[in-house]
């Protein structure tokens, strides 16, 4: 279990009580009275196990694919699966391995996230209008917006890794995007997601960069640029409304 997540990390079979002590892989940042999976919310369990992947195992995830080769090749018989924190795996315990395979794999499904910080509320309507317009055009894809600066980082995360798409918007402010989007982009970086899309849009009263640079870091992050970037300039109107309602529609085909 090297590099999962860090250099020393080991995992430890049991034999005859068929038992793998798998340390940081498997787990969660969850506690439940129950201490086993088949005691927990099960729908809970999942998200945090999710959870738990996409916020630090995502860069791992070519070692991981590794890895659950050689653990499915050595045909052990695994009745139980200790994790270093969270929840014991007991009521078939390949279940979440099964789901590490899935997650290993470049996972996507049919979402998108939009994550925006704003300033006078400018970027927030764009936000909003951006997922009206996805949601006219293909009402099958899951959306889900959010203000970075009212909501949980890790939840943002897990969303993105769930998503095909990643829409980011932040205001022009000293000719860059605010500090809130620079440190989740920054966090998404190191995450290196793999075979996802992102566009960028923004509000600016003066000069307008925020938007090109985000789609630009985006782009180092590995990330397609499937559009150019959306600026407005000021707080949009009815009419600048429907021309990002448009924008969205077409972010939906892309």
């Amino acid at each position: 279990m090297t590099m999962l997540h860090w250099p020393d990390s080991m995992a430890t079979y049991l034999t005859g009580d068929n038992i793998l002590f798998s340390n940081d892989a498997f787990g969660q940042h969850y506690a439940t009275t129950g201490l086993f999976n088949d005691l927990a919310d099960i729908s809970e369990l999942e998200y945090e196990a999710m959870k738990y992947y996409a916020n630090i195992l995502t860069p791992f995830s070519a070692i991981l694919r590794k890895k659950l080769a050689d653990i499915i090749g050595m045909n052990l018989p695994i009745d139980i699966i200790a994790t270093s924190h969270g929840v014991i795996w007991r009521d078939n315990p390949v279940q979440i391995v099964e789901k590490y395979a899935a997650w290993a794999d470049d996972y996507k499904e049919n979402r998108i996230t939009i994550v925006y910080d704003t300033m006078w509320d400018g970027t927030r309507s764009l936000a909003d209008t951006i997922a009206a317009g996805i949601h006219e055009a293909d009402p099958s894809v899951t959306v889900k917006v959010f203000n970075i600066s009212k909501g949980d980082r890790n939840d943002i995360i897990t969303e993105v890794f769930r998503s095909k798409m990643l829409i980011v918007g932040s205001p022009t402010v000293g000719n860059n995007m605010l500090s809130t989007m620079a440190g989740l982009l920054h966090f998404v970086k190191e995450l290196k997601f793999k075979k996802k899309k992102a566009a960028a849009f923004g509000c600016y009263g003066w000069t307008g960069e925020a938007p090109k640079i985000m789609s630009e870091f985006l782009q180092t992050a590995g990330f397609e640029i499937v559009s150019e970037p959306l600026r407005q300039k000021w707080n949009p109107d009815q009419n600048n409304l429907k021309e990002v309602f448009e924008y969205g529609k077409k972010l939906a085909k892309a």
